[in-house]
């Protein structure tokens, strides 16, 4: 019989583990996590609103303000998921030369632990330039 309630000791402290550790996932988030996908959603979407037009003619490389941001959320709602909340912010996007700032705000959601509400929001701010070493040389 003591046995039996030693397994269900270990059982139970076993479900407020997980329970303990899916709140604890809930709360935080990762900046890293936004980091990296944000980056690359970044340099995909500059290459991705490149007008080739322009570039074919002048050899200069300029980007489509309009595009860029159409493309990036495109891809951005493509690769997250659907636990968290993010919240997109663009400045500074100049088409020439190609420049871009991002700021993702994450956050995870209201979490009630006793009678205080935690809302952890993370800001990832991302600066982006496309640069080319190719060009057009003009022929004398």
């Amino acid at each position: 019989m003591k046995e039996s309630y030693w397994a269900y000791f270990l059982l139970i402290l076993g479900i407020v583990i997980v329970l303990v550790m899916l709140l604890i996932q809930r709360l935080t988030t990762t900046t890293e996590e936004d980091f990296y996908l944000g980056r690359e959603v970044l340099e995909a979407s500059m290459i991705d609103a490149v007008d080739y037009g322009t570039y074919r003619t002048t050899g200069k490389v300029i980007m489509s303000e309009q595009k860029f941001v159409e493309v990036f959320i495109r891809r951005f709602a493509d690769s997250v998921s659907n636990n968290k909340t993010y919240e997109l912010s663009f400045y500074d996007i100049y088409e020439d030369p190609p420049k871009a700032t991002v700021r993702i705000r994450t956050s995870s959601g209201v979490t009630e632990v006793g009678s205080e509400n935690f809302d952890v929001k993370l800001d990832t701010t991302l600066n982006g330039i496309l640069e080319t070493i190719y060009g057009v040389e003009k022929a004398e």
